[in-house]
């Protein structure tokens, strides 16, 4: 019995040391955390001497002396800690930061280079150091701790990445690119990697460094596919598409591809309105790889898409050009026949005889078509019936345009398809005079997920309220809504005689500011940009107070930031639109592009 209660007894004794001990760490930790660096030390110490081989313990016992200012037992501490563990390097490193503490930079220094002097040709080691290194910022050591591993351990490109990141942090751009690439040519996964760093970080002078640095490996002889394809992702971060195509062309013809990565640089170019460089892209898949690729039938139609993007964009084009185009679209739709299969393209024909070619009975009739063929996706019939609609309403053809705008209203009413199809029903009765009934549809649209949607309804509704009720206004009013109807068929010169002729009916009127705003719309989608801008100049220096001043200024801004060339210009009308306009829709884009042109990380 006494035995048993013995046993008890030192195994009660032994389990409160056990857990005195584990609380130990977690003590000192706290006391660390606390400032509470002389109780702190006191605990570190005892670990450290129990837990030799923990150094962890030590580093924060020679901190809390550091932080104490014990100076002289730091430096007895870290001597005798270095004599009896001098295969630990990175005590040389401490003892060079006490060193620093007390003004002596040389022996300091001496300290650091002993250390890589005697690194061990052991990876973790070599880690181990140039991270002890990187916590007191000292780059330049790390750097050299990390060459002095790749030879110990044989491998230049082992640390090549680590080498990049310092040279990053240090802002030395060409040694920074020289080693990233290695680690590239070493791993090729990391591409995805260092493309995020690229981007984040290069500006384009360092874009053309690195478009160096690739063509010289390129031209040396590494057969590596990795650089070739990141010289293409290069070109097309500068907007070069005719190079980029000239490197994703090779490398598909060396890899034999199927000419996907020659598709997706097309879209890229298209979407950037770099159209001769997309069109050599989906010309090569249709000319190189032929029908029996499986990109040939979209190839082609994109092909067709983008020469019709740019001839229409900016109406600089001759009667003989859109025939032309025409005759393209019939010779693909002869070839691939009208179907289900090909609506989306025919939708595109349709557009380009209606809006462009004055051809509104030929659009209809391929329209009325399209819409009833079986099997047909739900989203491009509804698209057709929505472009049909638009087209009987420039044929003067009400009724039917609002029985296609209510069909697709009800098939897509919560979808964005159906939100397009009440606001165009909304824009019709308002260019028929219906004007309380479209001010009503407006005001529901301005709840809109879509922004576009919103902020057009929002604009017309606020426009119609601010002419309805003024004297003669109606009149006024049906006026510059047939000059809007005929902008939206584009038939220009009869909306500018238009709107001659209201100013000369109502010198005086309140829609002077809108008539002016519409103009201004006409030169910028005729790409007349000088022209735009001064009658949104005009505008804003006029008519502050009025309803179309946000919109003109957010315009005019973005004319001298795209087109103009003058981002100071830019800059300042940005400034002026979140300040003077701040509960405009425009206010919160106008700070983001602010801050973008003054230089702000966003």
């Amino acid at each position: 019995m006494k035995t048993r209660a013995y046993l008890i007894t030192a195994f009660l004794v032994l389990g409160s040391i056990s857990v005195s001990f584990a609380q130990n760490p977690r003590l000192a930790q706290q006391y660390f955390q606390n400032g509470e660096y002389e109780k702190a030390a006191e605990l570190y110490s005892a670990l450290s001497q129990k837990n030799g081989s923990n150094d962890f313990f030590f580093d924060r016992y020679f901190d809390c002396l550091l932080a104490l200012e014990e100076y002289s037992e730091a430096e007895a501490v870290i001597k005798r800690q270095i004599r009896r563990n001098d295969g630990n390097v990175k005590l040389y490193v401490s003892y060079g930061t006490l060193l620093e503490r007390l003004n002596r930079y040389d022996e300091a220094e001496e300290q650091f280079n002993i250390a890589i002097e005697n690194l061990p040709a052991d990876q973790y080691s070599v880690t181990r150091l140039a991270n002890a290194f990187i916590r007191l910022t000292k780059y330049p050591f790390a750097i050299t701790t990390y060459e002095k591993g790749s030879r110990l351990l044989r491998d230049d490109r082992l640390f090549s990445y680590n080498m990049g990141d310092l040279y990053r942090r240090m802002g030395e751009t060409a040694p920074m690119i020289t080693a990233y690439l290695n680690a590239l040519d070493d791993n090729p996964d990391r591409i995805s990697q260092l493309q995020i760093i690229f981007q984040r970080y290069l500006t384009e002078e360092d874009y053309r460094e690195l478009q160096t640095q690739l063509y010289e490996r390129i031209q040396d002889g590494n057969d590596n596919p990795i650089f070739p394809e990141l010289l293409a992702w290069v070109f097309v971060q500068r907007k070069d598409y005719r190079n980029a195509f000239r490197q994703v062309k090779a490398l598909d013809r060396r890899l034999n591809e199927n000419g996907l990565r020659i598709y997706e640089l097309g879209e890229v170019a298209t979407e950037d309105k770099d159209y001769d460089a997309a069109i050599q892209a989906f010309d090569y898949i249709v000319e190189e790889k032929g029908q029996a690729s499986t990109l040939y039938l979209d190839a082609k139609q994109q092909a067709l898409r983008v020469r019709r993007m740019k001839l229409v964009d900016g109406f600089a084009y001759t009667a003989e050009e859109l025939t032309t185009l025409e005759g393209q679209y019939m010779f693909f739709l002869d070839e691939f026949g009208y179907n289900r299969a090909t609506a989306s393209i025919i939708l595109e024909l349709a557009e380009l005889q209606a809006i462009y070619m004055n051809k509104l009975e030929s659009a209809i009739g391929l329209l009325a078509d399209m819409i009833t063929y079986p099997g047909t996706n739900p989203s491009t019939q509804a698209r057709g019936k929505l472009a049909l609609a638009d087209y009987y309403l420039m044929d003067g053809d009400i009724w039917e345009a609002t029985l296609l705008y209510s069909q697709v209203d009800k098939a897509y009413k919560e979808d964005m398809l159906g939100h397009e199809a009440r606001f165009r029903n909304a824009r019709l009765a308002y260019y028929n005079g219906d004007f309380q009934w479209a001010q009503a549809q407006f005001d529901v649209l301005k709840a809109s997920t879509s922004k576009l949607i919103a902020n057009d309804a929002l604009d017309l509704s606020v426009f119609i309220m601010d002419n309805l009720g003024l004297d003669t206004s109606a009149v006024a009013l049906q006026t510059y809504a047939d000059a809007d109807l005929l902008v939206f068929r584009n038939q220009f010169d009869a909306a500018f005689a238009k709107m001659d002729s209201l100013l000369a009916a109502f010198p005086e009127h309140s829609l002077q500011d809108d008539i002016l705003y519409l103009k201004a719309n006409v030169f910028r989608k005729k790409r007349e940009y000088e022209a735009a801008a001064q009658l949104y100049e005009e505008i804003v220096e006029k008519f502050p107070e009025d309803i179309r001043a946000d919109n003109s200024l957010f315009a005019l801004a973005e004319i001298n930031e795209r087109f103009l060339g003058d981002k100071e210009k830019a800059q300042l009308l940005y400034e002026n639109l979140f300040i003077d306009y701040s509960n405009s829709t425009f206010a919160v884009e106008a700070r983001k592009r602010f801050r973008l042109l003054r230089g702000d990380n966003i």
